[in-house]
């Protein structure tokens, strides 16, 4: 789902803009979808690690940026977590329960984004092992935002929202001639509702939560964000974690990161990397209470 919304009068026709966005969607797709097997994420995913795998620019500029979230997160942000994502539940493929120790402690074996070699002289990438399988969910989407503003400025649009299900980045002004107004969700399973409204301009905002994708096992909630440094779901209390960046995709990978990391560890890397965040918080008693990064408050 995505939505592109830019004050009127378009510097060019709605058609050709509309154009525009749907071919940035349709590449990045047949470029590093898990749903279609004839992708090159597929692709390298089936590759057998004896030999490097040459790939696009385009996705080894997304596995470059994805190495290095996972590198100044400690790996809290971990490509390779889908196998896991997978034996927990939360995959295309249902599960009876959580994993066997036994066949976790296997699963843990065949990830962690050490595993994959970048060179950039070549631009290829190798696997340590065959079993390593890739997955770009947590930050194709803000990838996709970035290309798509890039394209609609190339045809003389500056002011405009660009939504890519959920992940959005914002230039200029709206409408009204006022900065964006972008809805942070209060997060509640039960239902939609605005937690707090954020006006911004020139800046890509990515929200990472628990509360959409979860289920219960006996008295334990299991969230869809997995630590892939335990290879478990998360449990640190951070409901969302909001982050405000120019790159829309680096916003997305930090995160899901930050959900991973919580609130004392998330809130270090957020000063450390000069990130703008939001953490909301369970309080233990029905209620949300909020932690900001420096950057955050100064914006």
């Amino acid at each position: 789902m995505y939505r592109v919304t830019a004050p009127r009068p378009l510097p060019v026709a709605a058609g050709k803009l509309s154009s525009a966005v749907t071919e940035q969607l349709e590449q990045v797709d047949a470029l590093m979808s898990t749903y279609r097997e004839d992708s090159e994420l597929s692709a390298l995913n089936r590759h057998d690690a004896s030999d490097a795998f040459p790939i696009s620019a385009e996705t080894f500029a997304v596995l470059a940026e994805a190495s290095d979230v996972s590198r100044a997160t400690s790996g809290a942000f971990d490509i390779t977590v889908g196998p896991l994502v997978d034996a927990w539940g939360f995959g295309p493929v249902a599960t009876a329960g959580p994993p066997a120790p036994d066949v976790l402690a296997q699963l843990k074996r065949d990830t962690g984004w050490q595993k994959l070699t970048l060179d950039e002289s070549t631009r290829t990438v190798r696997k340590s092992s065959r079993a390593i399988r890739c997955d770009l969910s947590a930050i194709a989407k803000g990838y996709a935002v970035d290309r798509i503003a890039r394209a609609i400025e190339d045809l003389g649009c500056q002011d405009y929202m660009v939504d890519v299900g959920g992940e959005v980045r914002v230039a200029g002004l709206n409408a009204a001639g006022e900065p964006w107004r972008i809805g942070i969700e209060r997060p509640d399973a039960a239902g939609r509702v605005v937690h707090r409204i954020l006006q911004v301009t020139d800046t890509g905002v990515a929200t990472s939560g628990d509360y959409r994708n979860f289920r219960m096992e006996g008295e334990r909630r299991l969230s869809h964000v997995l630590d892939p440094r335990i290879g478990e779901p998360v449990e640190t209390g951070v409901a969302s974690a909001t982050v405000l960046h120019r790159s829309a995709m680096r916003a997305d990978a930090f995160a899901t990161a930050l959900l991973v990391l919580g609130e004392r560890e998330g809130i270090a890397v957020a000063e450390r990397e000069g990130l703008a965040v939001l953490l909301l918080l369970r309080d233990g008693q029905g209620g949300i209470r909020e932690v900001t990064s420096s950057r955050f408050r100064e914006r």
